[in-house]
């Protein structure tokens, strides 16, 4: 099973559902194969994808995989999941997913915690502490989600 083959296959059927593949891995298991499928998308509120829509994706993806030659006789089992908190943020997209959430990003010279404020394809606006830093793109050379277990919910968004 090769993930090129298998990236050509399931793209189409992830783009049904409004999502994009972010990774895939194959892994040996004894005899038979690990396929994960990370997943990415805009979701409701533009936030990232919901488990419901999870959910929907993998049905259509096992059934894709089923009806294909691609993943050849060879047992394997399937798993799909969200492409996760702690995976680096590198394009725009995933910071624009990320809104609201507490980040540290480095580069450049630069050393900083703040909360995505705003997007663009060039830029990045952080509020430190309340005082807004606009960053390039560009120049951020490692960006991750910092897991906030006590946050109190924002009264400005939307719950999801």
């Amino acid at each position: 099973m090769k993930i090129p083959d298998l990236e050509r296959l399931l793209t189409p059927v992830v783009a049904a559902h409004s999502l994009e593949i972010d990774r895939i891995e194959v892994l040996p298991a004894g005899r038979r194969k690990v396929v994960r499928i990370f997943l990415d998308g805009d979701g409701p509120g533009g936030l990232g994808p919901s488990l419901d829509e999870i959910a929907e994706a993998t049905r259509s993806i096992s059934a894709a995989l089923d009806e294909s030659p691609v993943p050849g006789n060879a047992p394997y089992t399937l798993e799909v999941s969200s492409r996760g908190v702690g995976r680096p943020l590198t394009q725009a997209r995933h910071f624009r997913r990320n809104r609201g959430r507490l980040v540290s990003v480095t580069g450049e010279g630069l050393g900083l915690t703040g909360r995505i404020v705003a997007v663009t394809d060039d830029e990045l606006e952080l509020d430190v502490d309340g005082t807004p830093h606009t960053l390039p793109l560009a120049g951020i050379s490692q960006a991750v989600v910092q897991v906030e277990l006590n946050r109190l919910p924002d009264p400005d968004e939307e719950e999801i």
